[in-house]
Parts: C-alpha cells; structure tokens; sequence
C-alpha cells in the first residue's frame, strides 16, 4: 500500500470516528435527532482528499432516514471547521451525507431467509435445501 494510500485510509478512519461523535453530540438539528440511532457506517475520500462521502446507517423508516441525511447535509458546513481542526487537517473535505441502506437489505434479506425456512420446516422439509435421506428398504 502507496504513502497516500495508507494517509487516505487513515484520515477516512479518522473522519468516521469525529463524525460518529460529533453527529451523537454537536448536531441539534430535529431531523437527525428524530431517529433512534444514526450511525457512521462508512467513510469514502476522493484522491485528494477534498470530498468525503459519509453513509449513514439509521433506524428508523425510510422517511426518518431521509430526514436525517437532509438534516446531515444542512450541518455538513457546521460539521466540517471543528472536524478538521480536531483531525489537523489544512483542508477539511466537503461533507456528503447518504444513507447506507446495506444493513437495511441484510435485515430483509435474513428475514426472507428466515422465512423460507420456517416455510421448509412446516412442509417436513429440511430448510437448509438438502434432500431428506431415504429410510432404509426393507428386503423382502
């Protein structure tokens, strides 16, 4: 891995940690208040390190979750003077708020899963997809 490889790496692992903390205690905005948990699930730099791509995982419907990217974005210019002095960054990167809705297809994904199971089951299947196995013959 190149210098500025492992830099960007680092200044993205950064950038979720001060973005974690300062959207669970600096941002007072309703919207994003409004969701049970936001959380930072990831954080992609572009090469120069001037735009950061922040996703977010929420809690909550998918109304609640647009709310709080909305709300996200409206402090992204608040979010970005003490982020990148907290970091000792000479340029902090422009903050870009999306929703991270990967967690969301993994829930329904398992659920579907479960699902199909609890289906195989009750119609004496075995529900990992595997053939029963005969009983023995009897010889005559």
């Amino acid at each position: 891995m190149s210098a500025s490889a492992q830099r960007k790496s680092r200044v993205e692992h950064a950038l979720k940690e001060a973005l974690q903390s300062a959207i669970t205690h600096d941002v007072k905005d309703p919207r994003v208040r409004a969701a049970t948990l936001v959380t930072v699930s990831k954080v992609e730099l572009n090469v120069d390190l001037s735009v950061a791509n922040v996703y977010v995982s929420v809690i909550g419907d998918d109304a609640v979750a647009d709310g709080v990217v909305a709300g996200l974005q409206k402090a992204a210019g608040f979010l970005r003077g003490p982020i990148g002095r907290e970091l000792n960054l000479m340029h902090a990167p422009e903050l870009r708020f999306a929703h991270d809705v990967s967690i969301d297809m993994s829930a329904k994904l398992h659920a579907i899963v479960r699902e199909d199971e609890e289906k195989a089951r009750a119609a004496g299947r075995d529900p990992k997809g595997e053939p029963e196995p005969e009983p023995p013959k009897e010889k005559p």
